[in-house]
């Protein structure tokens, strides 16, 4: 069995490859380079299994799925695997699948994780003091901190360091070698922040994981289930606090309007906001809040009418 991936020397690969193959398990980009590479060849694959269908469409590997498909003998067997079929993957499916039998699983009832969901009002220039006050005083052990960008996840983590914390940012631009350093550090709790991007989101699945801090909210109510759900997995209880300031709060709650809850507001001695939120609509009328929910050009077009203006004067 081979196993390729990317973010790592494709020469070890290479030569694994050189005694052949029974099963070959592959990431696309890395499975199209070594075929580039003269390493192997799919002239002779009986068997295509396309594992999470449906999120090697979402991640943008269509184009590079289809250039594997091109290389593949006609008569193979093909297999999906998907914890959802949405109308990509059923085109997909009727392209490639000739009568398929379709076997459906229903999910086991499960109890909801027990995750405690708190939310800080703080002011955004002081979100690095207070988590790294959180993580002293209150003595957190492990904590996963959510930002919106590869650059914040370096500062931020850098910042934590010269505090004299533990911690290391975790994001794509880092080498396959590297965030699998940091992810086993984190998990033998030789680092106690890790500062990660929505690349971890998906991704990690570290077992007692106790605490997720959104440090920046993410874009949309999913990526927060996403985030969220990294802690209390498997039975275990866990935490976890979203940092809200002025200029997010109308956004927090566009996305408690979507998870059907309310997080109670609290603020942290010393760390008081003094910086005043805007309002729901303000931030929709702004062209802001949770993805999917921006003005389209009919709802600029029906403000502009309501105020009595022309659309070509705004």
């Amino acid at each position: 069995m081979a196993v390729l991936s990317g973010g790592v020397s494709i020469n070890p690969q290479m030569m694994n490859l050189r005694g052949g193959a029974d099963v070959v398990v592959a990431t696309p980009g890395r499975l199209l380079d070594l075929i580039d590479h003269n390493a192997l060849t799919l002239a002779s694959v009986s068997t295509l299994v396309l594992d999470e269908a449906d999120r090697l469409l979402d991640l943008g590997f269509g184009e590079e799925l289809g250039r594997i498909l091109g290389l593949l003998p006609a008569q193979r067997q093909n297999l999906f695997f998907s914890a959802t079929f949405p109308p990509a993957i059923e085109a997909l499916a009727a392209t490639l699948l000739h009568q398929p039998l379709r076997i459906e699983v229903q999910a086991a009832a499960q109890i909801g994780p027990d995750i405690r969901q708190r939310a800080i009002e703080v002011d955004a220039g002081r979100r690095t003091q207070l988590l790294r006050h959180l993580v002293q005083s209150e003595g957190w052990s492990r904590v996963l901190v959510f930002v919106a960008t590869k650059h914040a996840a370096e500062i931020v983590a850098d910042k934590l360091r010269k505090a004299g914390i533990a911690a290391e940012p975790f994001h794509g631009e880092l080498s396959q070698g590297k965030r699998t350093q940091v992810l086993l550090d984190f998990k033998l709790k030789v680092l106690q922040v890790v500062v990660a991007t929505d690349v971890a989101a998906r991704g990690i699945d570290i077992a007692q994981m106790p605490i997720v801090v959104n440090y920046d909210l993410p874009r949309s109510a999913v990526d927060y289930t996403h985030r969220i759900g990294r802690t209390g997995r498997a039975g275990e209880s866990g935490m976890a606090i979203s940092f809200v300031s002025a200029d997010t709060e109308a956004h927090f709650r566009l996305i408690e309007k979507r998870q059907h809850q309310s997080v109670p507001r609290e603020q942290i001695a010393d760390f008081e906001p003094v910086q005043i939120g805007t309002s729901t609509a303000d931030a929709i009328a702004s062209n802001g809040g949770v993805k999917g929910k921006r003005p389209s050009r009919k709802d600029k077009l029906r403000e502009a009418a309501a105020r009595g203006q022309s659309p070509h004067q705004e």
